[in-house]
């Protein structure tokens, strides 16, 4: 596609929240970069002053977002004013100041010596690099004399169009004014995609060639599919209208507990990790919590959240569901997610290294005063409290974990299976526990050595992969003989078509978004068991994601096209 072209096109990237809209496009601005020809810096010091100031402004203008914020955007935005004030890399601008770099050249060039570093590093660090070029272009804007770059106000329901999203922006979005959103990069398990899932806004990632289009210009997404079509003729309008009425039509009848049409019962749980999103995830239909990501309570503290700070949240959010389970991960941290109170120190592979539980069982004095507190909560509340562990890899780490929890007397303890060898090892992994929760997003990393947060690699990250599949069933097949549940609570568990898939497998529950939980309901009540257990066969003969997707799609109900 070419630059100012008005003419009608259609092309693809990858939908990462169903649903379609139409609407005029809004073209976020890109940000200005460092000028080429910005003159050398004289006077370091003075210039330092200068860019120190500037990045406080920054930090001050995302506080004053933050302090309007709801409780799940306001971290975020605090995050990045942090980030502006990290003493480090204002260190780092002056090293280039000091070498002669100009202001927005030496912004730029420190800002991305740390970006490859938490690149290296991987996982929650990789993540955060978004954030820091969000910080950068702020930065060079406000030297350059420019507007500070980001989501225009939006005067009318419109589609956001963008080559990324910083957290900041997407945080502050709301279904009021935004239609949809689409971004040249990113991928399947981007903070671009989890959010706009989490609102139910249609979104599309990798959308090559989405800046080329005008702004104003009228598009239609389909972002179960992943289609953008620009300039939509009134037929193909009618046509996305009617599927987003076949949809809604569909969606009506799903209410009550997940079951197959014959009666399997598959649960259908809600992903959260704060309190705020857990009252507002208990308003909704769901069965209960299958991850309540707990990461939220220590990330950016000089100093370990006290038990009765710990056991104040934790009673907050199980008093929120009532008798509905409430499955909490312990503290998934370590070198990728770097706590200031229990540093390990540099690790040449974070991602595969001393974090989730590898980092409780050296530093037990944070693994002891969270299970304290989880005690506390769950004595306050009677609550259906179930505790697993991430990143368990053997039976030695599976048994050490069940004994700590169980002599705090909780009630039921499992593990995450993340690591490829806990899949294939699970009989023997869940012989000490009570259940396993599949975290498919690390587990696909690990399986297919590619980097969930690389948009670069989005094919390989594609739940669909036959290789995942085939992992999933291990470990499936170790629950089965273990008379031990098996959950999903990543990514995955929230497509509807792959759901029928996993419930084949031997998936018991399945977490989720909340707005994704209606879709998987219908879809499971279409099929019986014995559909998805050939549905799982076909997926797994396939020799590629997208061959197992056709496969289960052509042996669906129909209606199931309309979840998408």
């Amino acid at each position: 596609m070419t630059a100012g072209t008005d003419l009608h096109s259609t092309f693809h990237g990858i939908g990462v929240s169903a649903g379609t809209a139409v609407g005029p496009l809004v073209v976020v601005t890109p940000a200005p970069t460092a000028p080429a020809d910005e003159p050398p810096t004289t006077d370091a010091a003075a210039v330092s002053a200068q860019v120190r100031s500037v990045l406080e402004d920054v930090a001050s203008g995302l506080d004053a977002r933050a302090a309007v914020a709801g409780d799940h955007a306001r971290p975020i935005l605090e995050a990045g004013a942090m980030m502006a004030r990290d003493p480090g890399l204002a260190m780092g601008i002056d090293t280039q100041l000091q070498a002669g770099k100009g202001p927005t050249n030496a912004v730029t060039a420190a800002v991305e010596e740390y970006c490859a570093m938490f690149e290296s590093l991987g996982g929650y660090m990789a993540e955060r690099v978004t954030d820091l070029r969000d910080v950068r272009d702020r930065t060079v804007a406000r030297l350059l004399g420019q507007p500070e770059p980001g989501v225009p106000t939006l005067s009318e329901p419109s589609i956001l169009a963008a080559h990324d999203l910083a957290p900041a922006e997407t945080a502050t979005l709301t279904t009021d004014t935004c239609l949809g959103i689409v971004t040249a990069a990113g991928g399947p398990t981007s903070h671009t995609a989890i959010l706009a899932s989490q609102l139910g806004i249609p979104a599309v990632v990798q959308a090559v060639g989405i800046l080329d289009v005008p702004a104003g210009t009228t598009v239609a997404i389909d972002g179960g599919v992943g289609e953008i079509t620009v300039n939509p003729s009134a037929q193909e309008i009618g046509l996305l209208e009617e599927r987003k009425r076949r949809r809604a039509a569909a969606l009506a009848g799903g209410t009550g507990k997940g079951a197959t049409k014959d009666g399997y019962p598959v649960a259908l749980l809600a992903n959260i990790g704060t309190a705020e999103d857990a009252r507002k995830a208990a308003k909704q239909p769901v069965e209960g919590v299958g991850l309540f990501r707990t990461e939220f309570l220590f990330l950016d503290r000089d100093t370990m959240p006290t038990v009765e700070e710990q056991t104040a949240t934790y009673t907050e959010v199980f008093e929120a569901f009532g008798d509905r389970r409430i499955v909490v991960r312990t503290l998934d941290a370590g070198a990728d997610k770097p706590l200031k109170f229990a540093d390990l120190g540099p690790e040449e592979n974070p991602a595969l290294g001393r974090r989730g539980i590898r980092l409780g069982m050296i530093r037990t004095d944070v693994m002891d005063a969270q299970l304290e507190a989880l005690a506390a909560a769950y004595k306050a509340t009677n609550a259906d409290v179930r505790v697993m562990a991430p990143m368990i890899a053997t039976q030695a780490e599976a048994m050490w974990f069940a004994e700590r929890v169980r002599a705090l007397g909780l009630p039921k303890v499992g593990i995450m299976i993340e690591v490829p060898a806990a899949a294939i090892r699970s009989r023997g992994i869940l012989y000490h526990v009570d259940f396993a929760s599949l975290g498919t997003n690390d587990l696909q990393q690990y399986t297919m050595a590619a980097d969930r947060m690389q948009g670069e690699l989005a094919d390989l990250l594609n739940p669909w992969e036959p290789a995942l599949l085939d992992v999933v069933a291990l470990a499936c097949d170790g629950g089965q003989m273990m008379g031990k549940p098996i959950g999903v609570c990543g990514e995955a568990g929230g497509d509807p078509a792959l759901a029928l898939v996993l419930a084949g497998l031997g998936v018991s529950s399945l977490s989720m978004a909340p707005g994704k939980v209606p879709a998987v309901r219908t879809a499971l009540g279409l099929h019986t068991l014995t559909q998805c257990q050939q549905m799982a066969a076909a997926a797994r003969a396939g020799t590629n994601a997208v061959e197992a997707k056709a496969a289960v799609m052509a042996m669906a109900d129909p209606i199931l096209g309309d979840l998408l």
